[in-house]
Order: C-alpha cells, then structure tokens, then sequence
C-alpha cells in the first residue's frame, strides 16, 4: 500500500515546477501550488478504497476540480458512478477514469493541473 508520504514525494519531486511546498494533514496529502491554490488529496480511513483528488481554487478564480468515488445519488446518471469529476464547479460534473492506483491517481491528476497551470510538461531536475 502507498502510504501519503510516498505520495508527498511524488507531488514534490515530479511536479516540482508547480508545487511550493507540501504537509500531510491528518489523512490527507495537502499540496500547495505557485499559484497560491491547492490540491487535497485524500483516502478514507472507515471506507476502503475510497477516495478524493481535490483541486481547491475558489479564492483563485471561483473553481474546483475533484476527482471521487463518493456514491453521491445526485451522480447515479454518470457512466463511471461512483466515481465521478467535478469540472469547475461542485455542479459540474462528469465521467472520471481517474485510476484507482493512489501512485498513478495522483499522477494524472497533477499531470492535469500541471497542465492547467503551465500548459507545459514538467522540466524537474531527479
């Protein structure tokens, strides 16, 4: 099992163009970006398997971006239910085919932050 340390050195050393620094708050990965937003990335402790990949930019430009697996019924409609993408808005959602891989999960979702924020792929030093 990858533990949220393992993950921190993904954020940190992987996309260390966009990421400023990281701190593991109870059971969640919190990881701060050069734009002044942040990413929560968090794994249920009572539930097994569950999960979020939280992209917090409200105080940026009034969106969010979260990939779950939260079994919300107002989602039953999408095609990956449970799982699920919120697109900008809380609102806004569609299919995700986030991987259930913590270690690849997190790497798509930055990829797309990263993408989001650079527009460019990352040019990290090992």
């Amino acid at each position: 099992m990858i533990t949220l340390e393992k993950l921190r050195r993904i954020a940190e050393v992987e996309y260390c163009d966009i990421v400023a620094f990281t701190e593991i708050m109870q059971n969640k990965l919190r990881i701060y970006l050069i734009d002044k937003s942040f990413v929560d990335v968090g794994f249920s402790v009572k539930v097994p398997g569950r999960y979020s990949y939280h992209w917090e930019r409200r105080h940026v430009d009034q969106t969010i971006y979260r990939h779950d697996n939260f079994p919300d019924p107002r989602w039953k409609a999408v095609s990956t239910f449970p799982k699920h993408f919120h697109k900008g808005s809380e609102n806004q959602v569609e299919e995700s085919h986030i991987n259930d891989d913590p270690g690849t999960g997190i790497r798509q979702f930055m990829e797309f932050v990263q993408r989001l924020i650079r527009g460019l792929t990352s040019n990290c030093k090992p």
